[in-house]
């Protein structure tokens, strides 16, 4: 693939990891590792992927699959494909309002964006430019009052749906983020190194470094007095995380949110049968991505069991590894209602804003429906362990 990192393509990205290339030579090296990079050695991150891809989808034929459907419905919306746009932190560093112009092409294709707690546009920008209002996620804090507040502000915007992450009582270590000095105290060689990745990227530091301001958090500049940068933000965050939350503070959310609730982080069974006890109305199968806890089981290696665990008490999402439409049929197939995708509209926003994103969703959405011909199935809520080799 032949571009300028400062010209649009010449050549159309055909799939994910097409615009994951192009992120990867648009980006200063540091912002491309933060959103691509995962825990330690990075192996959960890389089976997130792997485990997916070794699930055989079942070929079947002769079958009258003229008639396909994609539509589905997750917590009471309509979805015209079961697929939800997830939280990335900082994604307006990738691309100038990132997050506005991924909730415009959410919009636009039919399907959920969910607003990050430590997005670079706030709550209200993005629900402002969309007619459809964004999901919102939220960190469990110590400062209790500080994610009531969030929470009072999601809701005034309309938010239906509040996506509680709770696989995150530490933060695990990212090497990569070490390395490009993203956290710990710089050294001066470090923040010169640093300088000459952003100086070598004069695209980034037109479109986005100036083009894309303010840079700062959105959902935190009233109740984080100085959070300007990542490095400012991360010395809250530290103090902020809160070890001690457990099934309990459930409750405690239920008194301050009256949406849908649904929570993110769960990969074990039994901790699903307590989130349905503690009365949740979804859950969500994930490692964080792989930016956690590392050596712990795919996404795709969880889900089955968890899906079985919790069966119709509660609707289960997934997200981790999906590259591709078949990805997404697979999750479906191991009792998925609906997949999150976070680093592929990350790299897609990156390599060509709005745009891309939509054209990404447009790929997706045509994998899935030869993927759905050609296992036999008339509709995404005809998947089940059946359409698996």
């Amino acid at each position: 693939m032949r571009f300028s990192a400062d010209r649009p393509l010449n050549v159309q990205p055909a799939t994910v990891r097409d615009y994951r290339e192009v992120a990867r030579r648009r980006l200063p090296r540091q912002l491309f590792d933060y959103a691509d990079g995962g825990a330690y050695e990075e192996s959960t991150l890389a089976a997130n992927e792997t485990v997916l891809e070794k699930v055989l989808l079942r070929q079947r034929v002769m079958k009258d699959v003229s008639i396909r459907e994609q539509a589905t419905e997750v917590f009471g919306q309509k979805l015209s494909m079961p697929l939800i746009l997830g939280p990335v932190g900082l994604a307006g560093m990738f691309a100038p309002r990132a997050e506005v112009q991924a909730a415009r092409a959410a919009e636009t294709a039919g399907v959920p964006f969910v607003e990050s707690t430590v997005s670079i546009c706030g709550i209200e920008e993005v629900a402002e430019a969309t007619s459809v209002p964004p999901w919102f996620q939220l960190y469990v804090m110590r400062d209790r009052s500080y994610a009531e507040g969030l929470m009072a502000r999601a809701e005034a915007v309309g938010s239906p749906v509040l996506m509680l992450t709770i696989d995150l009582a530490v933060v695990g270590a990212r090497h990569r983020d070490t390395r490009n000095a993203m956290v710990g105290t710089p050294s001066t060689w470090a923040k010169i190194r640093r300088g000459l990745d952003i100086a070598s990227h004069p695209g980034w530091i037109r479109k986005v470094a100036i083009g894309g301001k303010p840079l700062t958090f959105g959902n935190l500049a009233e109740v984080v007095p100085g959070a300007k940068t990542p490095e400012d933000f991360k010395e809250w965050v530290d103090a902020q995380f809160d070890p001690s939350v457990t099934w309990d503070d459930i409750a405690w959310v239920r008194e301050n949110w009256k949406g849908k609730l649904v929570v993110k982080g769960v990969l074990d069974p039994e901790d699903a049968r307590k989130a349905v006890d503690a009365g949740v109305d979804g859950l969500v199968v994930s490692n964080h991505g792989g930016r956690q806890l590392d050596s712990v089981p795919s996404t795709a290696a969880a889900l089955p069991a968890i899906a079985e665990a919790v069966g119709d008490s509660t609707e289960v999402l997934a997200d981790g590894g999906v590259r591709t439409g078949l990805d997404m049929v697979k999750m479906l197939a191991l009792g998925a209602r609906a997949v999150i995708i976070g680093r592929a509209w990350a790299w897609a926003v990156a390599a060509e804003g709005e745009q891309g994103v939509g054209h990404m969703l447009d790929v997706l959405r045509a994998d899935a429906d030869v993927a759905l011909a050609l296992t036999g199935n008339n509709a995404v809520t005809d998947l089940n362990n059946d359409s698996l080799a």
